[in-house]
């Protein structure tokens, strides 16, 4: 079998789920770390010319974005796995809940990359929208998360709406951009789902240059 590399961040939430779905796919990959999120030369993306990770990459081959990656991996898989995939969801509360999830994960990468790296204000108005919206979505999600899942088959073994809204989760927990301790519900879930050996194997770190460590 061709080698596999995800070429994201270990710290990342996009690059997370792509690893959770390798993770529980069996299928053997290495990360490929991007050290410096201000680069502007594509090549350091795998040749995305987005400028944006996670990319798989296997021999010549690339695949961009967190979605499609996942879909590719379980296109290789060896093993037989019952995902569940967004348009299979039913119910506007469970594709409002998907959307939501990736509302959260877009939002907290403009916050960090915006305040953190790019070293804008954090008052700026553009921010305080951001996290005023984010604030409200995880409230939502609080509040229906538990009627979202009891929708999802029963027979799944992974489904991409429980991947990436433990990778949400667990991100605030990492990154601390909002407070999250004060949604029961949400931690409930994240601390079941921490239990997977999936989500033990890809726990978030940053990724240091070697040399540097």
């Amino acid at each position: 079998m061709t080698s596999l590399q995800i070429v994201g961040r270990r710290s990342s939430h996009f690059t997370r789920i792509a690893r959770i779905f390798a993770e529980e796919l069996g299928l053997p990959y290495e990360v490929v770390p991007i050290y410096d999120m201000t680069a502007q030369d594509s090549s350091i993306y795998a040749n995305n010319p987005a400028l944006k990770l996670p990319i798989l990459r296997s021999g010549e081959e690339v695949v961009f974005g967190t979605e499609n990656i996942c879909r590719a991996l379980a296109g290789r898989a060896q093993k037989s796995v019952a995902v569940v995939w967004p348009e299979q969801l039913r119910g506007n509360v469970s594709r409002n809940a998907q959307e939501l999830v990736w509302h959260c994960m877009s939002t907290q990468v403009q916050i960090v990359f915006g305040t953190a790296i790019a070293k804008l204000p954090a008052d700026n108005l553009f921010f305080e929208k951001a996290r005023l919206g984010y604030a409200g979505a995880l409230g939502w999600l609080d509040a229906h998360v538990s009627d979202a899942l009891n929708a999802l088959p029963a027979s799944r073994q992974l489904s991409m709406f429980e991947a990436s809204l433990f990778c949400m989760i667990e991100h605030l927990h990492f990154r601390q951009t909002l407070p999250v301790e004060q949604y029961s519900n949400l931690e409930a879930f994240r601390k079941s789902f921490a239990e997977r050996p999936s989500a033990q194997r890809t726990v978030y770190q940053f990724d240091v240059p070697p040399g540097k460590g």
